[in-house]
C-alpha cells in the first residue's frame, strides 16, 4: 500500500535515500514526467527532467480527479476501481492540487440509461474504498467511506429550492442547493448522483511539480530544451548493458549539447511517438485533440459541486461538464464534436512510424494560437449546451482563450483511461497515462524497472519501492503554491481565478 510520508522533513534535514550513480533522462514536463521526476529525485536518483517549453506541466486540459472513473460508463469496472486507487494515492501526494468539492452526475430525460445503472459499481467502488481505509487509515482522503455516493430524490431537491444559498457545505445536500435552483429539473431522470470525485487544478498542480523540482539537488530541469536525437551506445558504467547518449538543442540560443544516460524515459505525451520514432521503437498509439472553454458567470451564486449531464460521446447530446472554479468561472467541456470534440481529431499511428499524425490545423492550434471565431464559436457553444439543463447559465461570457492538448492513448482502444507505462528493450520505457492520476503509478513501475535491469539496489531502496517518499515535495505551503499557480496563470494568459483553491 502505498504511503504519503509526514509533511514534515525540512529541506535541510532531507536524506536521499539511494547511493546509485544512474544517469536517468526524463522527456517531457507534463504530469506524468514531473511527478517521475519528482519521485526519482525525493529518492536521490540523478535525474534530469527535459522540458520543449518555458514551465513545467503546460499539457491537455485536466480538472477532475477521477476517483472512481464515474465520468466514464462506458470503461470497465477494473479501470474504475484502478482510478480510485490511483486518484487516493495523488491526492495524498499532491493535497495542495486538489478542490475539495464532490461531482453531481444527472441523466437527462433523453439519455438511454437509468441511474439505478449505476449503483452496482458504485458499490463496488465504496467497498474497495472502505478496504483501502481499513487497510491504512491514511487513505481516507475522500470523506467517510459509506458517505463516497449519495442518491437525492425529485422530493428532496424540489424541498432544497426555497432554502437560502449556503456559504459553507455542512451537509452533502448544501452542494445541491445551488444546483435545485438553477437546473430545470423537469429535463433530467431521478434519482441524481452525488459522488465524492474531486476537482484537481491544473495550475495548482504545475506550482508545485515547478517548486519542487527547483529543490531538489538530484532533479535537473532544462527547459527550452528540444530532444532532436538519440543513439544507444555502450554504458561505460554498468557491463554489458547499453546506455544512451541525448541531443538536445536550446530553443533560444540553438546550442546543441549531447549527455551520456543511463535510462531514458520518454513522457513527451502526444509526441511520444517522435522519441520512439528515434530509438526505432514501434509502438500502436492513438493521439486525440480536445479542449475545454473557460466562462464567466457574474450572476452565478453558491456553492456549486462539479456538474456532469450525461450523453452519447460524439453526437450533438454529447456529455456535459461544469467544473466551478472561485469567482464565478467555470471550466467547461462538452463531449460533441463541435465543443470538447473535433473532426478527425482522433488519430492512429501506422507501421511506418509510431507517431499518429495530427492534421496541421491541430498543430497549428498547439504551437501558435487559435482563430478568434473558432474561440467564440465553440466557447458560446459549450455555454448554450450547459443551457440546455441550466437555463439562467445562458447569460455567461466567453472568459479566455481555450485550454487544449493532444492526449494519448496506448494500443487501440480509445475508451481507454488507466494506463501508465510501456518499455522497448534495454532501458527506456514510456510514460502513456491517459489520466493525470495514474502519474504515480507510472513512476512506481519504471522504479520497479530499474530495480530489475540491476541499476537500483532493492535492499537499499527498501520499503520505498512502494511507498510514496515526497517529503520536499508535500513541503510546499498553500500560500505559495497559489502564489506559483497565480504567476503560471498571468503566464499562461488564463483568469487567475484558475489558479485559485475553492
Amino acid at each position: 500500500m502505498n504511503k504519503a510520508q509526514p509533511n514534515h522533513v525540512s529541506q535541510a534535514t532531507h536524506q536521499p535515500i539511494l547511493s546509485s550513480k544512474v544517469k536517468i533522462a526524463i522527456i517531457g514536463g507534463g504530469v506524468a514526467g514531473s511527478t517521475i521526476a519528482l519521485r526519482f529525485a525525493e529518492l536521490g536518483l540523478d535525474t534530469t527532467l527535459i522540458e520543449k517549453g518555458p514551465s513545467l506541466v503546460n499539457g491537455p486540459p485536466i480538472c477532475h480527479l477521477h476517483a472512481g472513473g464515474n465520468l466514464y460508463r462506458e470503461i470497465c469496472d477494473q479501470q474504475c476501481l484502478t482510478l480510485l486507487q490511483q486518484s487516493i494515492d495523488t491526492v495524498k501526494v499532491y493535497p495542495h492540487s486538489v478542490n475539495i468539492r464532490p461531482t453531481l452526475i444527472a441523466l437527462p430525460k433523453t439519455d438511454h440509461g437509468q441511474p439505478e445503472d449505476l449503483l452496482p459499481r458504485l458499490e463496488k467502488l465504496r467497498a474497495r474504498y472502505a478496504e483501502l481505509v481499513a487497510q491504512d487509515a491514511s487513505n481516507k482522503v475522500l470523506g467517510e467511506p459509506e458517505q463516497y455516493f449519495q442518491f437525492f430524490s425529485r422530493a428532496v431537491l424540489d424541498a432544497l429550492v426555497n432554502l437560502p444559498l449556503p456559504s459553507v457545505a455542512k451537509a452533502d445536500s448544501d452542494w445541491l442547493v445551488a444546483f435545485a435552483q438553477n437546473v430545470d429539473l423537469d429535463s433530467i431522470k431521478f434519482p441524481v448522483l452525488l459522488v465524492q470525485e474531486y476537482g484537481l487544478s491544473a495550475f495548482r498542480f504545475a506550482a508545485i511539480t515547478n517548486l519542487a523540482i527547483t529543490r531538489l539537488p538530484s532533479c535537473h530541469l532544462q527547459t527550452d530544451s528540444q530532444v532532436i536525437a538519440i543513439t544507444s551506445q555502450e554504458n561505460t558504467q554498468h557491463e554489458n548493458t547499453l546506455g544512451w547518449q541525448v541531443s538536445t538543442q536550446h530553443q533560444q540560443s540553438q546550442v546543441i549539447e549531447h549527455s551520456h544516460y543511463d535510462y531514458v524515459i520518454n513522457a513527451c505525451g502526444f509526441k511520444s511517438g517522435e522519441i520512439d520514432d528515434m530509438v526505432s521503437a514501434k509502438r500502436q498509439r492513438m493521439v486525440e485533440f480536445k479542449a475545454a472553454y473557460v466562462a464567466h458567470w457574474s450572476k452565478c451564486q453558491g456553492l456549486w459541486p462539479e456538474v456532469v449531464f450525461y450523453g452519447e460521446r460524439g453526437t450533438p447530446r454529447g456529455m456535459a461538464q461544469l467544473t466551478p472554479y472561485p469567482d464565478g468561472y467555470f471550466q467547461l467541456h462538452g463531449m460533441t464534436q463541435d465543443i470538447t470534440l473535433f473532426d478527425q481529431g482522433l488519430v492512429a499511428s501506422c507501421q511506418k512510424s509510431a507517431q499518429p499524425k495530427l492534421a496541421q490545423r491541430f498543430i497549428e492550434k498547439i504551437d501558435k494560437n487559435w482563430p478568434e471565431h473558432v474561440v467564440s464559436n465553440r466557447t458560446l457553444g459549450s455555454i448554450a449546451h450547459i443551457a440546455q439543463f441550466i437555463p439562467a447559465f445562458s447569460s455567461a461570457e466567453a472568459a479566455a482563450k481555450p485550454l487544449f492538448g493532444a492526449q494519448q492513448i496506448p494500443g487501440d482502444d480509445a475508451d481507454l483511461r488507466a494506463a501508465d507505462v510501456s518499455f522497448y528493450g534495454q532501458h527506456y520505457a514510456r510514460a502513456e497515462i491517459v489520466k493525470a492520476s495514474s502519474a504515480l503509478a507510472a513512476a512506481d513501475a519504471i522504479l520497479a524497472n530499474l530495480v530489475e535491469c540491476g541499476l537500483v539496489a532493492e535492499l537499499e531502496l527498501g520499503n520505498y519501492l512502494t511507498e510514496h517518499y515526497f517529503p520536499i515535495s508535500q513541503q510546499c505551503s498553500a500560500t505559495e503554491v497559489t502564489e506559483q499557480a497565480i504567476a503560471l496563470a498571468k503566464q499562461r494568459d488564463y483568469p487567475i481565478a484558475l489558479a485559485k483553491n475553492l
